[in-house]
């Protein structure tokens, strides 16, 4: 029995075959490009992303056959908006990703009117642009065609996950899961439910909005419109950090995920909602039909390993490998210090005006001394989150679990255990997300994978760091913050 589970990322899209035993089968992987038409914009075309969906399928059966396979699974990169008309199928808009700040004013002018706390309570999470409630929200005070559709009953809106699962059945699935659902500010996570009064507040009729469904609640059958045959389940629906938590075998509190992607998420379940009080979110990691929500607490820093390829650019250098193969030609950043907020920052200081800044720059400084203090700045925001999280559950959290693209850097991975002065193992697979999702159509299907026990295998690296150069680093760090923010 083998499932073929899709973890359609920011950057890429990737396919990959597991048998019930954690093994891969077959992997597959299409790109995808992103385009900033202004500043805070930034969008994908939605068509391309449901293309290289199809085509990373097509590429899997290419390789393999269909024969075997029982089920699909969907791990989506989270927040990200399509919005489409239910008659044509064609989107009103191109995708507005996770990074767009677009609906900045719209936050601005809620938390204005006093409105913060009851979003907050509701939801767990705080007024962001970054959410889907503020795209959504945006595109139907600026867009006369999706205003028109929605006064229609014609307007189908929301995250990758719901229009993926659109095309997948060719129209016959308008839903999403509940952990994605969570993540769009419009969806009251104590009632699993969509909130009225929300969407009233944000300006979003709760007629264009999907089913929400437990992660594993069968999403319906496959539609011919891909290589694989008509009729296949698809099993589960999971977003791509909450997959990866499932992925590295957590399903009690206690453990720390961080995916090291363009942004970074790192989560920890919690065991009941909690409202955080050091800059998090409360979010549903996932729900099962049998088990019922399971509640973690969340940090989303905007950008993580995208600072890399920043840097690369910036310095003239071919891509991000470049960057971390010059990082490595220094063992110190000689007190440079770079604070990577491109797109403002994330948790836990969230400051959407926030502009990076480069600091502590000498005539000796090189290159290298910035590359290097880069891959620190990864690090040191992934620091910062962990330590909220700690404050928020109130004990000693003990390791960290990494995936993502840049977790693959030995380098990076050792900044990180010496900075965080913590234990960090990499995930035994790099696709953690997909891992994580085909785990759960397993599940789904009364057969549990094997290769969902893995949470302790995968390499280890462990801190080595001399306390008063970690401390002289993270010092530097907290200055340039404070800098930064006038806090």
């Amino acid at each position: 029995m083998r499932i073929l589970a899709i973890d359609q990322g920011t950057s890429s899209t990737k396919a990959v075959l597991w048998d019930q035993d954690g093994a891969v089968v077959a992997r597959a992987s299409r790109p995808l490009a992103s385009s900033y038409p202004q500043d805070g914009w930034a969008e994908q075309d939605a068509n391309a992303l449901w293309d290289s969906v199809r085509d990373a399928i097509t590429d899997i059966v290419a390789q393999t056959g269909a024969e075997g396979i029982a089920g699909l699974a969907i791990a989506n990169q989270r927040e990200t908006l399509v919005a489409w008309d239910a008659e044509t199928g064609r989107p009103v808009a191109p995708a507005i990703l996770w990074q767009d700040r677009r609906g900045a004013a719209l936050c601005v002018a809620l938390l204005g009117q006093g409105h913060g706390p009851a979003i907050e309570a509701a939801t767990g999470l705080a007024a962001n642009p970054l959410l889907t409630a503020a795209k959504l929200g945006w595109l139907l005070a600026h867009h006369d065609g999706a205003r028109g559709l929605a006064q229609a009953g014609r307007l189908r809106a929301g995250t990758v996950d719901v229009w993926l699962l659109w095309r997948l059945t060719d129209g016959a699935t308008f839903a999403t899961d509940h952990g994605n659902a969570s993540r769009t500010q419009l969806f009251d996570t104590a009632r699993l439910a969509w909130s009225e009064e929300l969407c009233a507040l944000w300006g979003v009729p709760s007629t264009c909005l999907p089913e929400p469904r437990p992660s594993d609640g069968l999403f319906g059958d496959l539609a011919a419109t891909t290589a694989l045959p008509a009729g296949l389940p698809i099993l589960s629906v999971m977003g791509d950090s909450h997959a990866a938590l499932y992925g590295h075998g957590v399903r009690a509190p206690g453990a720390v995920k961080a995916t090291f992607g363009t942004g970074s998420s790192l989560m920890t379940l919690s065991g009941s909602r909690v409202a955080s009080t050091n800059g998090l979110a409360s979010t549903v990691a996932w729900s099962t039909q049998q088990g019922g929500p399971a509640y973690a607490l969340e940090g989303n820093i905007t950008v993580s390993a995208q600072a890399a390829a920043w840097t690369a650019g910036f310095l003239g250098l071919p891509d991000a490998a470049a960057l971390f193969r010059l990082a490595g030609e220094v063992d110190s950043s000689e007190g440079v210090t770079f604070v990577p907020a491109l797109a403002g920052l994330g948790a836990p200081h969230w400051d959407e005006a926030a502009r990076g800044t480069i600091t502590g720059l000498s005539l000796a400084s090189r290159p290298a001394h910035l590359a290097r203090a880069t891959l620190e700045a990864i690090a040191l925001q992934v620091a910062d989150v962990f330590e909220a999280m700690e404050r928020d559950v109130g004990h000693r959290l003990d390791a960290l679990r990494a995936d993502g693209g840049a977790s693959s850097s030995d380098l990076l991975m050792q900044i990180e255990a010496d900075l965080l002065d913590r234990p960090v193992t990499r995930g035994v697979v790099a696709e953690v997300g997909a891992l994580g999702a085909a785990a759960m159509a397993f599940e789904a299907l009364g057969q549990p994978m094997a290769a969902a026990a893995q949470k302790d295998k995968g390499r280890a690296f462990r801190p080595r760091m001399d306390l008063d150069r970690r401390e002289t680093i993270r010092s530097d760090w907290r200055e340039a913050l404070r800098h930064l923010t006038g806090r």
